[in-house]
Formats: C-alpha cells, structure tokens, sequence
C-alpha cells in the first residue's frame, strides 16, 4: 500500500518561497484522507445494507409462498411420526350384476380432543353434549379436566355436526379425515353384504375393514391397491332384490310369521340372483352381535345361509329322483300307501288317506308320507346317503359369505333304517334353504350339480352329474303336476309354467321334542318348468294363515301365495316372457269388412 504523505517536501518548499503557512498543507491533505476514508466506509455500509435488505425481501418471499400454498392446500391435523405401517384407508366398491353401487366410500371425519390446548373444557363439553345427544356432559368435562393427552369422542360425524363443532371455537377439539364405508339402499341386500368398519386408526386416517358378508370374506381383495379400484361385482340384481324382499316381508307379516327367507338362483350357473333373510338390519348401522342363546331370532342372523331346518316335504323329490334313477320305479309305479306304515314302535302317517296305493307320480303330487317311505326302503340308507352326499347335504354351502361355515347340516348320530325312511319325507336332517336350492337346480337342470355363488360368473363350468337329463325331465314335469292338480295350485302364475314342491315340518324344542302349533313351511319352485331357468325357495318361521274360520299353518297356505307373488313380480324384471295360451274357438268366424 502506497501512502501520501501528510507534509510532501516539494509543496512545503514551494509554500515557503510563496510566503504561505506550511501547515495548511498538512491540514489540507488530512481533511481529504478523512473524506477519502469516509466515502469508502459509507459504500460498504451502503452495501451491507443492500445484501441486507436483499435476504428481508427472500425471507419474507419465502414465508408468503409458503402461506400461498398453504391457503389453498386442504386442512389437514398435524400428523405425528411413527415408525408403524401406513394406514390403508382406501376401499373398493361392491355394485351389483349390472354396476348398480350397494357398497362404496364417504369421506367424513372423526372428532377428537387434546384437553392440554382446551380454552374452556366446562362450555365445550356441555356444547358437545347438546350436539350429541348420546355424549354425557359431565363424563367429558371428566376426560377434558383430568390427565389424559388424547381423547377420541366420536368416530363419524356429519359435515353438519362438523359445522356446529367448528362454532364452538375451542382449539383442543380437532377433526381427523376418515373414509367410512356406505350404503346407499339402506337394508336392501344387508345378509349378503355384511357390513364394515374401522380397524386401525390414526388422527389422519382410519383402516376400514369388512365384519360380515361378502364385506369379510372378500376384505383382503377389497383392499388391495393391486385391483387399480375395479369394483366387486356381484350376482345379485338390485331391482329383483327388492322386489323380492318387498313381497317376502308383506307375506311375512300377512303370514303372522316371526321370520323369513328366500333364495333365487340360476339353475343352470347357480348364481344368486336375490337372497333376503327377515327380520333384517341396515349395514350402515349394524347391530351388536347377539347372545348365543338369542342368535337365530336376531336381525343380523342369516336364515337363507346360516339357518339349518328341517324342511319337510320338499326333500320327497330327492327320494324319487333317485328311485327313478336306479331303475327301481317309473312314474307310472304303484306303491303301498296303506296307513299307518308300521315301523318297529314307530307309525307313519299321511296328511290325508290317500288309499291303499299310488303311483309314483301322485306320491310326490299328493305328498305321501306313507309312499315316500317305501320307495326309501327299495333304495336303502347307504345308497341314500350316498346320493344327499352328492346334492351337498353332508356339508355347509361353499357360497362366498363369512357366515356360511356355520350352516353346516344337522345329520343323525347314527343312521338307521328309520332315519332312512324320515329323512326321505324331510325329517330327521335339517339343512338351510340355500342347500336346497341348489339341490333342486341339480335335479331340474338336466342333472349337473349345481354349487351356489353370490359372484358374477357367467363362464362358470358345470359340476358333475348327479341324474341323467331323462329322469331331470320326469322330474320337472312331476313338480308342474304339483303345481297344477297337488299341493301347490295357489302357485300357478298365469304365463310362467311354475312348479314346485311344498313341505311344512314341525318346529322343534329347544330341549327335544317337537311343538303342536309351530312350524317351518317352505316351497321350493322353479319357473318356467319345461326348461328352468331359476329356482326360488321361499321359507317362513312360525307362519298362520287367518283369513279363513280356521288357522291354516301348511306350506300350500303361506309360502306357496308368497313365492307365487315374488314370481309375478321378478319374472318380468328377469326378462322372461310370459307364455300366452291360445283360446279355444268360441264357433264364430271373423269376417273381413
């Protein structure tokens, strides 16, 4: 650094000669070395300040953008870090045959509190519990004012329950997002889809799971990001849903009868087109699990699946499909009706005397007890087990719902000639209402076992076969002949050929025994009987006909009426057309203007 000096000897000498003060040079020179440093100091204040005012403006840039971005972002609570598994909130949709939505999602939220950031505990709690009428004022106020850091109060509220709450203005009550399941046809179709609901759950999200149904059984599946949110589809249509539960519960209560049920399947591919079991429950709301001892007579237990009956008459064609394909009857056949039929200590009865014979045909048309017994004893209890074995008697229906396992059939300890002779007529096995359903598609369809789904399967193969096509055809003709001249006329719907088989069993007690007044009726019907295309079993509990001067408790009274409406009414909705008969020529001729 080269400095200048204050006193330079070549303007001292000149000042002198001039007579001039030498000092004054001096003075000169430091006064601009001051300004010189003064100038220099204040450009790098100048600067300081510029860097300076240069980070304020980024800073608060920054901190606007952020606030932008926040403002339009979606509010969400603070999420705390855990180093547990990501919640999986996301569910699929369950939609019926043709798309129609019976299972989908609703965002919501859920309310919880953290009584450290509480302004006013006392106003908040007496403000909930005015909101919420199930909340006790006083036992909250106890959760906000004692130790606790965290408090769920309710898991789903409503976006109006979220407004009054947001009102309240207390910052300790905070909302967390959830994804709750929801039906939108209320109880329609509730046995088969169960219901939902939360498994885990955090402030941000919650697990929802599957409690019963399809929900449960297919709960894996419906959770799986890997499906890319197909929906499950499946084979029950929504409008013949409802038909059927609407015409099952008016009959249910025309019947006077404690419950109900009813399954319609396809014949062929023994898809479940409906299923509808009364008294029923709305899968938004589900209902606690009842006690054991109560569990058949509550709203959540399924009688199409889980409920295991004896069901009377309806099991005679069973019996005469097999004779017939032994070879050891045809229909023509006459058998021993003779009353009673004497066994042991035991005696077996018709409804009415029928005479001493009968063909095989007017046995199954006029419900012989008495000749359905015979022809079991031709056909013997092995090869009768054999064959009830092959229609799926032995175990519970492998339909795609939770609660099937438990339908398993109630058989005899030991099976003897008696219980072969019962069990031809329909007691002495119980078995579920979907078990013969899809015993009766394998006898009418041609002789293919039928295994029942609730799933969409339009490709599904045939089971093995269990009659042949002849014996399916006698078969189907001799459940029209019912229809028409036996015990089931009052089902004869004009235009769609039905035929059926009706069967009424004494209820049993609890500790043994059977009850005098009590029964389970049921009539299983297919339509159009020539060439089947569905089957329907309709079933109801304790059921009493009163319109007439007598109570009437048989099948031919109460379910025969019930199924005949359901099948007035979901035969259009199916696309079948009714078969018009042509009139007979009243003698007169038309002649052309």
């Amino acid at each position: 650094m080269i400095r200048t000096p204050l006193r330079p000897l070549a303007r001292i000498i000149k000042a002198r000669a001039a007579g001039e003060n030498p000092d004054a040079i001096e003075r000169e020179n430091l006064r601009l070395r001051h300004e010189a440093q003064r100038d220099r100091a204040r450009a790098r204040a100048e600067g300081r300040l510029l860097v300076l005012g240069l980070a304020f403006f980024a800073a608060f840039a920054l901190v606007g953008l952020e606030m932008g971005r926040l403002a339009a972002s979606e509010p969400v609570e603070p999420e705390s870090s855990t180093g547990g598994a990501a919640i999986l909130a996301q569910r699929a949709d369950i939609v019926d045959r043709t798309g129609r939505v019976l299972a989908t999602n609703l965002l919501t939220h859920a309310l919880y509190a953290q009584p450290a950031q509480m302004v006013d505990p006392e106003r908040a709690a007496t403000r909930l519990a005015a909101i919420f009428p199930d909340l006790d004022a006083a036992a909250l106020l106890k959760d906000f004012t004692g130790k606790r850091k965290f408090i769920w109060i309710k898991r789903r509220i409503s976006p109006e329950q979220m407004q009054m709450v947001h009102e309240i203005g207390d910052p300790g009550l905070l909302f967390g997002p959830r994804e709750m399941r929801l039906y939108p046809n209320g109880p329609l179709a509730a046995h088969v889809l169960g219901g939902a609901g939360f498994g885990r759950e955090g402030v941000d999200s919650a697990e929802v799971i599957g409690t019963a149904g399809v929900e449960k059984t297919f709960d894996s599946w419906l959770r799986d990001p890997a499906n890319g949110g197909a929906s499950l589809v499946l084979s029950l249509d929504l409008s013949v849903q409802s038909a059927v539960e609407e015409v099952l519960a008016g009959g249910m209560r025309l019947m006077n009868a404690k419950g109900a049920a009813a399954i319609l399947m396809d014949a062929h591919s023994g898809e479940i087109v409906a299923m509808a079991s009364l008294p029923d429950f709305d899968p938004n709301t589900r209902p606690a699990i009842p006690p054991k001892k109560q569990a058949g007579d509550s709203p959540i237990f399924n009688r199409a699946v889980q409920g295991v009956y004896e069901l009377g008459s309806t099991f005679k064609i069973f019996t005469v499909a097999q004779a017939l394909e032994l070879g050891l009857v045809n229909p023509a056949t006459m058998v021993d009706t003779k009353e009673p039929f004497v066994w042991g200590r035991f005696r077996i009865h018709d409804f009415h005397n029928y005479g001493p014979q009968l063909s095989v045909t007017d046995v199954i048309v006029k419900s012989s007890n008495v000749g359905t017994a015979h022809i079991a004893l031709m056909i013997g209890k092995d090869r009768q087990q054999d064959f009830l074995r092959r229609l799926g008697f032995f175990e519970p229906t492998p339909v795609e719902l939770v609660e099937a396992p438990t339908g398993k059939p109630l058989l005899p300890q030991k099976w003897s000639d008696l219980s072969t002779l019962t069990i031809s007529y329909g007691h002495g096995l119980s078995a579920s209402p979907l078990h013969l359903a899809a015993a009766y598609a394998t006898i009418v369809n041609g002789g293919l076992r039928v295994t029942p789904t609730i799933l969409k399967q339009p490709n599904r193969q045939p089971g093995e076969r269990v009659i042949s096509p002849e014996v399916s055809a006698i078969m189907r003709d001799m459940l029209r002949q019912v229809v028409l001249r036996g015990t089931a006329t009052i089902a004869d719907v004009p235009g769609y050929d039905v035929g059926g088989k009706t069967g009424t069993a004494d209820k049993p007690k609890p500790g043994g025994g059977y009850y005098d007044d009590k029964v389970i009726t049921t009539f299983a019907s297919i339509f159009p009987a020539k060439d089947p295309k569905y089957v329907l079993v309709v079933s109801l509990d304790e059921p009493v006909e009163t319109s007439g001067t007598e109570q009437r408790r048989t099948a031919g009274w109460t379910s025969v009426p019930v199924a005949a409406e359901i099948i007035r009414r979901v035969a259009p909705l199916l696309g079948l057309r009714p078969e018009v008969e042509a009139r007979a020529s009243d003698g007169l001729t038309l002649v052309a203007n």
